[in-house]
Order: C-alpha cells, then sequence, then structure tokens
C-alpha cells in the first residue's frame, strides 16, 4: 500500500533555477523513479529559495531515501500525511 509523504529537500539556489534548470532537475527525479519500478510515484513539489517540498507516494520512507540516493537530491526530512484538510473540511 502507498502512503502519501513530504520531503523536505535543502537544495541551496534551487528557487533561482530558470525552466530548463527545473526541467533538468525533473528529468533526474523521473530517471530515479523508474529505477525503482513503482515502489515511488512523484506527485508535485513546490520551489522556494533553497528549498523544495515534494508530495510523494511510496511504500516506506526507506524507498523515498532510496529515491534520493539515486537521484542526488537530498531528502533532509520526510514526513508522512495522515490526512488532508482544505476550506471545504469545514462545511462537513
Amino acid at each position: 500500500m502507498m502512503k502519501r509523504y513530504v520531503i523536505e529537500r535543502d537544495i541551496p539556489g534551487v528557487g533561482k533555477l530558470d525552466g530548463e534548470g527545473l526541467q533538468a532537475a525533473a528529468c533526474t527525479s523521473n530517471d530515479a523513479l523508474a529505477k525503482l519500478g513503482g515502489r515511488v510515484q512523484w506527485v508535485e513539489s513546490f520551489v522556494a529559495d533553497d528549498k523544495t517540498f515534494c508530495i510523494y507516494l511510496a511504500e516506506s520512507p526507506e524507498a523515498v531515501q532510496e529515491h534520493a540516493r539515486i537521484s542526488g537530491f537530498p531528502a533532509n526530512k520526510v514526513t508522512e500525511i495522515h490526512s488532508r484538510i482544505d476550506p471545504m473540511t469545514a462545511v462537513g
């Protein structure tokens, strides 16, 4: 069963990457994902100045760390997501 994780990555200068730089990073990540045979899936990432915050589906935190090792992108903090809320949660 796949669980949802937030991965915090410390990557100095990542927020200054242009479209080509982000495309290259995405290709590197996708290549690593392909090597993991579906054990990890990338949902989306948010880029800040010196960090990315990535949402992944994975079998385990260890599988996320394996993606980090293969891709070369650090997984400084891996946090399992237990539930989601948004403004519509207040409606019931």
